[in-house]
Parts: C-alpha cells; sequence; structure tokens
C-alpha cells in the first residue's frame, strides 16, 4: 500500500473523502485498471510515481506568497494524480502509459506550483534527448504562470551549484525566458497557432485551456508529437465561459471515458466540480470542486466570495465558474425585478436641470426598438444616481407586438414611455430633437454610441456640437458600464422612476461573459426572451460614465443585509 492509496484514492472510494460524480469516476478507473490494465499490456510501477514525486519534493520551494522559500510538499490529491499520471507504463517498452490529459480544478488549488515541477521533470529527467517542454496559454503572461516557478526553482539550483550553473544556459530577459540543457529547451509560448508550426514538442502544457476559443494550438501541438516515443500533452484549467469550444470538447471525451462509453488507454484525466443539484452557497459542497481547501485554498476566501455571489448575478456565474468549476455562459435573469422596483419611485426630470449627465443611444436597423438613456451621477446633496429613458420604434412594429400581452406596445404608446413614429422603419428626428433639448437642460458631458447604423445621425449632432463618444458594444466597451449598472441596482442606488419599458427590457437581460469573466448584455440570448435596447444604452451611457466618476461600490456586496439577501 502507498501513500497515495491510504492518504487518498481509498479514502475517496470509501466515502471518507467528499468527491462529485466525475471525481470519483477518475479515482475508480484506476484502481478498476489495477485489475483490469495486465490484460490490456498495462502496468503500474511505483517506482515511476515516486520517482516523480520525490523529485518535486526535494527539489522544489515555492516562489511566493506564505509559503516561500519553504519546500513544495504535494497535497494527498496531488500526490495521488501525480502517481497516477506518471506511474502507469506500457508493459513491453517501460515508456509511460498517458500520452495526453485533462486536468480540471478550481482556481487557486496550486495548479502553477504543482505543474511547473512536472514541466521542469520532463525536460530533464525523463530520458528524453533534445526535450522540448513548452507551456503554453493564450497570452505570453499567462503561459509563464507555470514557467515562472520553474525558471526561479532552475535559477536558485545554479546559485547553489556551479556545475549546474555551467550546464543549464537560463535566459531571464524580459519575452526571452527560456532554460535549456544540451540539445533540450523549457520555455513559454503565446497560443500563436502560426508560430507553432515546427515544434516537436516531447511535453506541452496548456494552461487555461477553456480561454482558447479555437482548437488551433491543441490539434497544431498534438499533431507535432509524432517523433516522440513518450509525449505527453496536459491541458491544466479551471471551467470556463466557451461552451461550443475545445475545452469543452476535450472535456467531454474525457467524461465519456470516465462513464465508460468508450476505452483510451491513452487519455488520463479528472475534474473536480459540483453534481447536479448542488447547492453553489452551501460550504459543504464546496470541496468536490477544490480539492486543496483547507490548504492552498483557504475557507476564508470561499466565504468572501460567496457572499459577493449572494449579491449579484455576475459574480455568481463567476463563482460558479472560476470557484466551483460548473460551466457557464450567461446570467439568466441577470436583475432582479423585486430588486429593480425598490429604485420605481417617481421623481420630476425638471429637478435635475442643470445636472451632470451621461448619454447612451443604441439604433436599431429598421423595426426594432431605439432607445435613448440618461444617467445622472450623484452630487454633494444627493446620494443617488437617476435614469431616465427614451425609446422610439414604427408604428409598424407597434401593430405587430399589439397582441403580445408580454410586450404592450400600445400602452406604452398611450402612457407616453413609448415614441412612436409613423412608416415602417424607425425615424431618428424625434431622437435627434431630444438629444438637442437634453443639451440645453442638462449639463451634458458625454454621448455614448455604437457606430454600427449611425452614421448620418452622429453627423447631424456632431454638426450642432453635441459632445459624442464612440464606445463599440463588445465586452471591452460595455464591461464598465455593465458592472456598474448591477452595482447601483443591487445596491439600491439607481432611480429610475418606474419607467415599464426600462422594467421590461432590465427583466428580458441575459449576459455573455468572455474568457476573463468581463460581462455585458447580450441581444442574441436575450432576444426570445424580448428587446433589452433600452438597458444597452443605459450601460453605454454607464460605462462613459465610469470614466468620470469613480466609487468604491464593492463593499456592499459583503453585507447581505443591505442588498436584501
Amino acid at each position: 500500500m502507498h501513500v497515495w492509496d491510504t492518504d487518498y484514492g481509498l479514502p475517496v472510494l470509501r466515502g471518507e473523502i467528499l468527491v462529485g460524480r466525475l471525481t470519483y469516476l477518475a479515482v475508480a478507473r484506476h484502481y478498476q485498471d489495477l485489475l483490469d490494465g495486465p490484460a490490456r499490456g498495462l502496468e503500474f510501477s511505483p517506482g515511476h510515481a515516486r520517482h516523480v514525486i520525490d523529485f518535486i519534493e526535494q527539489h522544489f520551494i515555492h516562489i511566493r506568497g506564505p509559503l516561500a522559500r519553504k519546500p513544495v510538499l504535494l497535497d494527498p490529491w496531488q500526490k495521488f494524480w501525480t502517481a497516477v499520471l506518471y506511474g502507469w507504463i506500457k508493459a513491453d517498452t517501460g515508456l509511460r502509459r498517458f500520452n495526453t490529459a485533462y486536468e480540471e480544478v478550481a482556481r487557486k488549488n496550486g495548479k502553477s506550483t504543482w505543474k511547473a515541477p512536472q514541466a521542469v521533470y520532463l525536460f530533464m529527467m525523463d530520458g528524453e534527448v533534445g526535450a522540448e517542454v513548452y507551456t503554453i496559454a493564450t497570452t505570453r503572461d499567462q503561459a509563464m504562470a507555470i514557467f515562472k516557478p520553474a525558471l526561479d526553482n532552475v535559477k536558485r539550483w545554479a546559485r547553489q551549484s556551479p556545475g549546474i550553473a555551467k550546464s543549464f544556459k537560463i535566459h531571464d530577459g524580459k519575452n526571452q525566458e527560456q532554460i535549456t540543457f544540451d540539445s533540450s529547451e523549457l520555455r513559454p509560448l503565446p497560443a500563436n497557432a502560426d508560430a507553432l508550426d515546427g515544434k516537436n514538442p516531447h511535453a506541452t502544457f496548456v494552461d487555461e485551456l477553456h480561454a482558447h476559443k479555437t482548437p488551433e494550438v491543441w490539434e497544431v501541438m498534438e499533431s507535432a508529437r509524432g517523433s516522440r516515443s513518450q509525449p505527453l500533452q496536459s491541458a491544466i484549467t479551471t471551467a470556463g465561459f466557451i461552451l461550443d469550444g475545445v475545452c469543452m470538447d476535450v472535456r467531454s471525451y474525457l467524461v465519456s471515458l470516465l462513464e465508460g462509453r468508450r476505452q483510451d488507454d491513452s487519455f488520463f484525466g479528472y475534474i473536480y466540480t459540483l453534481d447536479e443539484g448542488d447547492d453553489p452557497l452551501a460550504e459543504r459542497n464546496w470541496p468536490k470542486a477544490n480539492p486543496g481547501l483547507g490548504l492552498s485554498k483557504t475557507w476564508e476566501y470561499m466565504r468572501s466570495m460567496a457572499r459577493k455571489a449572494a449579491a449579484l448575478p455576475s459574480a455568481m456565474a463567476n463563482f460558479k465558474t472560476k470557484d466551483l468549476n460548473i460551466w457557464c455562459n450567461d446570467a439568466e435573469g441577470w436583475i432582479d425585478l423585486d430588486v429593480w422596483d425598490k429604485g420605481g419611485k417617481r421623481f420630476d426630470p425638471l429637478e435635475l436641470r442643470g445636472r451632470r449627465c451621461f448619454g447612451g443611444m443604441d439604433l436599431s436597423a429598421t423595426r426594432d426598438l431605439t432607445a435613448l438613456s440618461l444617467v445622472f451621477p450623484p452630487n454633494d446633496e444627493d446620494p443617488h444616481w437617476y435614469l431616465l429613458a427614451w425609446v422610439y420604434c414604427p408604428r409598424a412594429k407597434v401593430t405587430e407586438q399589439s397582441k403580445d400581452d408580454a410586450t404592450p406596445y400600445e400602452k406604452w404608446e398611450r402612457s407616453g414611455h413609448l415614441t412612436v413614429t409613423e412608416g415602417d422603419i424607425t425615424d431618428y428626428v424625434p431622437m435627434r430633437d431630444q438629444i438637442l433639448a437634453i443639451r440645453n437642460l442638462y449639463d451634458l458631458v458625454e454621448m455614448a454610441y455604437d457606430k454600427w447604423n449611425a452614421t448620418h445621425l452622429v453627423n447631424e449632432l456632431d454638426e450642432e456640437g453635441v459632445p459624442l463618444v464612440e464606445v463599440p458594444q463588445n465586452t471591452a466597451g460595455m464591461y464598465p458600464g455593465s458592472k456598474r449598472l448591477e452595482e447601483l441596482v443591487y445596491g439600491k442606488r439607481l432611480r429610475h422612476g418606474g419607467n415599464p419599458v426600462l422594467r421590461s427590457a432590465a427583466a428580458n437581460v441575459s449576459l455573455l461573459y468572455d474568457t476573463n469573466g468581463n460581462f455585458r448584455p447580450d441581444k442574441k440570448k436575450s432576444s426570445p426572451r424580448g428587446r433589452i435596447d433600452p438597458i444597452v444604452a443605459t450601460v453605454l451611457a454607464l460605462s462613459r460614465a465610469a470614466v468620470y466618476v469613480h466609487e468604491d461600490l464593492d463593499g456592499f456586496v459583503n453585507d447581505p443585509v443591505m442588498v436584501g439577501v
């Protein structure tokens, strides 16, 4: 019996360590292979496993954080998977069984500190002449996450040993970092598929595969390893927001192996995540996605993230994805209407006369809604933000929607919340006139617009001296305003006067996330639920307001009472 069995593997099988279904299946696969593997030409070599584990624990130290300069001692779960990955060999050749790996675990569980020594091992201890070992990510900075601990430890060896200093060539200039030994090299690379052509990798560590939008890098490196006797290509990643990308494809393949729907003895992997139906805010479930909880990752950190998740829908999506390893790509029902309605107290727009404001325009192509929003930051006398919105559509659209109770355009027209222009397409003249009136009534700092379909109106407004700023309707352009809107709504600091068209739009919004967890309203996802144009215009306005008005609104999420949680 070995330490990885007694400290982790067998306790998992006995139910003494809480794991999710997919983790359990991955652990059980190893023990089933101990029984069935020899018939398939497989052998588990404890000596191979111990060699890698001892190399890590005897020669590597932490390079940052509270454990800096202390030896890297693997957590029980890390020791188990290290043993499984490197301990299995082919009985006839003694070469490594696994050539592809998919390793998925929530953030802050010590992935980089654990994988960096493995990269060095494969670079110098794997018996491969001319080994090429690469750490790859979507950016070079991210690729450095695994490479930097390796580089710093090798530099430490060189300082301590003249022989190592003479044998290894260490390059640590900015963007030139690499380590060479004889004809072997270890270096970080950005995920540029063109630049990866011509490589002959012995081992590749693809960090955060979830961020890759295309399969090119994964496939290029996979096809490049054909001449190696025991190559290894490993994806080490958290869950992400791209549900139709290469990471989900590789993940799905692993799941099919774990569930017994196919067999591939060359593919290694595990997935730490919650099970379907698990409450993400229940602390008892958190270890399923965080095997290092209480060790490399603290309970205090998780509780802090959970408080924020309970307060903000976008934070919940990030908490699920990054801290609980649950794949998702939108926040349905982003804005809770019970919270939204708290800001519905009526006010007289004329009370805001002369007050500083920022505008946003969302222009339709033909028959959709066109929206104009104004946001008014707080002043010394009033801590609230105010929101005014004007919405326009052609008469043909009102006729089309006349039987739709969910979007009562005729009712909104009668109440004065929807301006209807005659004809089949929206006439921008009423909105142009409204903007010119706004400029005379309020202190309009900037009017934000997206250039699509805006050329003619923008030219007219520019000639009138309206201060215009282009804000693209992408995540880079809209995240500041999206974040600010969410904080204001859930912080109960936004007063919108109960505008029913705004309320309908707020109820319909679904979010789109990028690979960094930034978000924005997404018209395509929201369209089955209804139009969101007034909210889009508001987000554009708030994106510009955020440039001028700096507020620390994060504090309220730590007090659930304040947000009605």
